[in-house]
């Protein structure tokens, strides 16, 4: 479908037959650039030369006007409608970067993986599923970074997750300057509902800002905060010569985590493998249900180009056709 974004530039179009009716002729004297005794052989072959190409110049003329007023109205191909379904909400992840992240005591399939490794898999799919949230994502160790400020595009978000690695913002893990960027970041936000998902498997360790002060600001903002607690109860380790068993989470702290959901609204999770990790990513599809909202969204092509193109061409021919060598009479 066709369509014109300034369609009054139509009214243009009678611009010149006005400037013929009101504007006074030139005199037929300022016209003449030389006065010649009366040659009829000559008189009848420039006459006859001028009124072949004035044949065309008026219709080329019209027609390069008509091209430029169809130019200047802007013609757009507006194409099929799409909807874009919308929540209003905004939902970043934090997740935890530090070095005990790479304790292999998730399953993949068949295969020992490290945390983040696990964590990313099940988030991926995670962020798939989000289709109309605004999306972020911060990654912290000593310190927190957004990776991904709130967008629509879930295929950067969840590229820019599986391309994240150990150690990338430091060994330890800075909980509450996670919270307190999430804070800053969805503050800017225009989302009627605004949700962090925190994932770590340890401790508050580094970072300007205590996780429950953290907390406290972001109930203030209306930030509703999940925190899951990643890691495996046990996990048994090779010795010179033989196996014991340990806890592999034993710096998890698990109070603090609880508080931080409690204080804004939220809930703590406990992942120990990667099925209770995608359990716990099902369970938050449920408490925050993607919305089924839509906005119709047409996408528009500009086509002013093509006439605009068209009318360069004419009024090229134009001005070179009086330039044209005129034909010798045989």
């Amino acid at each position: 479908m066709i369509q014109f974004a300034w369609p009054w530039a139509f009214a243009l179009i009678v611009l010149p037959w006005l400037v013929y009716k009101l504007c006074p002729p030139a005199l037929a004297a300022e016209e003449a650039a030389l006065w010649v005794p009366s040659l009829s052989p000559f008189g009848e072959i420039q006459h006859q030369q001028s009124r072949r190409r004035g044949q065309w110049q008026l219709p080329l003329a019209l027609f390069c006007w008509l091209l430029l007023i169809g130019a200047t109205a802007r013609p757009q191909w507006l194409g099929e409608p799409i909807e874009l379904p919308v929540s209003g909400r905004d939902l970043v992840l934090a997740v935890d970067l530090s070095g005990s992240m790479e304790t292999q005591d998730f399953r993949l399939g068949n295969e020992t993986v490290d945390r983040l490794t696990a964590l990313k898999a099940v988030a991926g799919e995670f962020i798939q599923r989000r289709v109309g949230d605004r999306l972020g994502l911060i990654l912290f160790g000593d310190q927190a970074y957004v990776q991904t400020p709130l967008t629509f595009d879930r295929l950067t978000v969840r590229q820019l997750l599986d391309e994240s690695a150990l150690r990338l913002a430091g060994e330890r893990t800075s909980i509450g300057d996670a919270i307190g960027l999430a804070v800053k970041r969805l503050k800017e936000g225009q989302g009627e509902s605004q949700i962090l998902i925190l994932l770590t498997d340890g401790a508050n360790t580094a970072g300007q800002l205590t996780p429950l002060k953290a907390a406290e600001l972001a109930a203030r903002e209306g930030l509703k905060i999940y925190t899951v607690g990643i890691g495996a109860d046990a996990m048994e380790v090779r010795s010179f010569f033989f196996r014991e068993t340990i806890n592999p989470s034993a710096d998890l702290d698990e109070d603090t985590l609880s508080a931080i959901a409690e204080k804004t609204g939220g809930r703590y999770f406990r992942a120990r493998d990667t099925e209770q990790l995608a359990e716990i990513y099902a369970e938050l599809d449920r408490l925050e249900p993607v919305e089924k909202d839509h906005e119709v969204f047409r996408p528009i092509s500009e086509l002013y180009p093509w006439p605009l193109g068209t009318a360069l061409i004419v009024g090229v021919l134009l001005i070179s056709l009086p330039q044209l060598p005129a034909r010798r009479p045989r």
